[in-house]
């Protein structure tokens, strides 16, 4: 060792400046792509401004917001990429717009083709992608929304149960909704979307590789033994393999003609039908593409459900005359003792709820940003081109602040028929994206959220515990209240209603 570094000695005054060159070399990169735009004059080496990212998004995120405020968007540097933050929506419109390969590609996390693998649907673009959706479409027909209300019902009572039990086990203590209310998504969209081909087994696993995923994806993207990104990449391999599994089920299942009870097999039936129909030989995805579009479905439906599940408890708390609106529709429409399941027709009825639903949405965006990276040069305005590579974050969030009347008070009235805001200002409502990617499950968010708010302050009387800090915005990987939603709960219906699919 000693002798190897009497060997370097001589070298030593080259390698500095061939290192100094070389972080002189970044700057002047950095400082070429930034020109003009508001962010940062210096950055670290390689690691930029990732740190304080990594430390504390929320204020790393509103920072680039102020900068953006005079322009509309605003520069950074993150792990030796070049960023820009889009605060004006029509020049998110655009980037949502060009998904295509000569300008942008939808990337949905700034690492996210590493950890999520190849055969993605945020990552198509063009006729096939086209194709694709026309194929999953069947998955969100009223028939097929309908069978899933029922599942998410039945799942949701049961964890308002055990959450009430809890409650009056923790002695008085709040107990914090937000890891109960993921554990209660992740079982409803492992029933609804894979149902009956998912044994106990295979959830528990399903579940530890899940929160594996999860902590990955807030993590530095070192993909390396023991770093949470490279677990958290692994974890994504098994979870798309037992999805494969899944679809190879569903499709011979249809095969044989059973009925379809969750979404693989309402697709599966559609494949089969089109099979037997064509009389010549159709393109259509493999079991794996399949399992891997199945995980952008669970992690599309996954963490942004449960961002607006704690909100919408959050706000209902914080806004007791919303509150008891909702409670004064829902009961005149659905009773928990009748026991029966609220219907798709109830469903309708609830139009005050739905704003409700709709407000949540907009006033608390779940994925606040959609990353996309430049695959060319790509003119952003008269005066400033975006650098080819760059990780261009359009800001859902900020949108839905602009145009509103009123746009930082929560109030469901403005989805009113007399007042129609989401038509008025239909290009801020951009909480579900815009574009080819749209998403597709849109109605199926809503329907989850309207039925949880309905259900929820229906069975149970709660009470939020407020700390100064409580509502803050926490970055886990969707927004959530950085107490994680903290209640105490009770039941409020003379007893359970017993629901059932008979």
């Amino acid at each position: 060792m000693i002798s190897f570094l009497s060997f370097l000695a001589p070298f030593t005054p080259f390698l500095a400046t061939l290192l100094l060159l070389i972080l002189l070399f970044e700057q002047i990169s950095y400082l070429r792509k930034k020109r003009n735009v508001p962010g940062p004059n210096m950055v670290l080496p390689f690691f930029g401004n990732s740190i304080s990212l990594v430390r504390e998004p929320t204020k790393f995120w509103e920072i680039q917001a102020d900068l953006a405020s005079s322009l509309g968007f605003s520069v950074n540097y993150i792990i030796g990429r070049f960023i820009l933050f889009i605060r004006n929506t029509e020049l998110s419109h655009l980037i949502f717009a060009n998904v295509r390969p000569d300008a942008f590609l939808l990337v949905g996390h700034p690492f996210g083709k590493k950890l999520f693998g190849e055969h993605n649907l945020i990552y198509m673009f063009g006729q096939d992608h086209k194709d694709l959706r026309r194929q999953i479409a069947p998955n969100f027909t009223p028939r097929a929304l309908s069978t899933y209300t029922a599942l998410q019902q039945i799942i949701i009572l049961q964890h308002l149960k055990s959450w009430e039990r809890l409650s009056s086990e923790s002695r008085g203590k709040p107990i914090p909704l937000r890891l109960l209310a993921r554990d209660m998504n992740l079982e409803t969209s492992q029933t609804v979307f894979v149902g009956r081909y998912l044994s106990n087994e295979a959830r528990a696993q399903f579940k530890d590789d899940y929160n594996l995923f999860n902590t990955g994806l807030m993590k530095l993207p070192f993909d390396l033994p023991g770093f949470a990104f490279r677990n958290a990449r692994l974890a994504v391999e098994r979870l798309t393999e037992t999805l494969t599994d899944c679809a190879a089920q569903s499709k011979k299942r249809m095969f044989q003609g059973d009925e379809p009870s969750c979404l693989i097999d309402f697709w599966m039936q559609e494949t089969v039908r089109e099979i037997a129909e064509s009389k010549t030989a159709l393109h259509h995805p493999s079991d794996y593409e399949i399992g891997s579009y199945l995980f952008d479905f669970l992690f599309a439906a996954q963490d942004a459900s449960t961002s607006s599940l704690l909100w919408a408890v959050s706000v209902l708390d914080s806004h007791p005359d919303v509150l008891q609106k909702v409670r004064e529709e829902v009961s005149g429409i659905w009773s928990p003792e009748s026991d029966a399941l609220i219907s798709a027709e109830q469903l309708r009825e609830m139009k005050y709820t739905q704003a409700v639903a709709r407000e949540v949405i907009r006033y608390r965006p779940p994925a606040t940003l959609v990353p996309h990276i430049a695959m060319k040069d790509f003119p952003l305005t008269e005066s400033y081109t975006i650098p080819k590579g760059t990780i261009v974050f359009p800001s859902v969030y900020e949108s839905s602040f602009q145009g509103f009347t009123e746009a930082d008070r929560f109030d469901p009235d403005r989805f009113s028929e007399d007042r129609q805001e989401e038509v008025i200002f239909k290009r801020n409502y951009l909480a579900f994206g815009a574009g080819p990617h749209q998403c597709v499950g849109q109605r199926y968010a809503l329907n989850h959220l309207v039925l949880f708010i309905a259900m929820f302050v229906t069975v149970l009387d709660f009470k939020r515990h407020r700390a100064d800090d409580c509502d803050e915005i926490m970055y886990c990987p969707t927004i959530c209240p950085k107490d994680g939603c903290s209640v105490s709960l009770s039941r409020r219906c003379p007893r359970y209603p017993n629901l059932s699919l008979n």
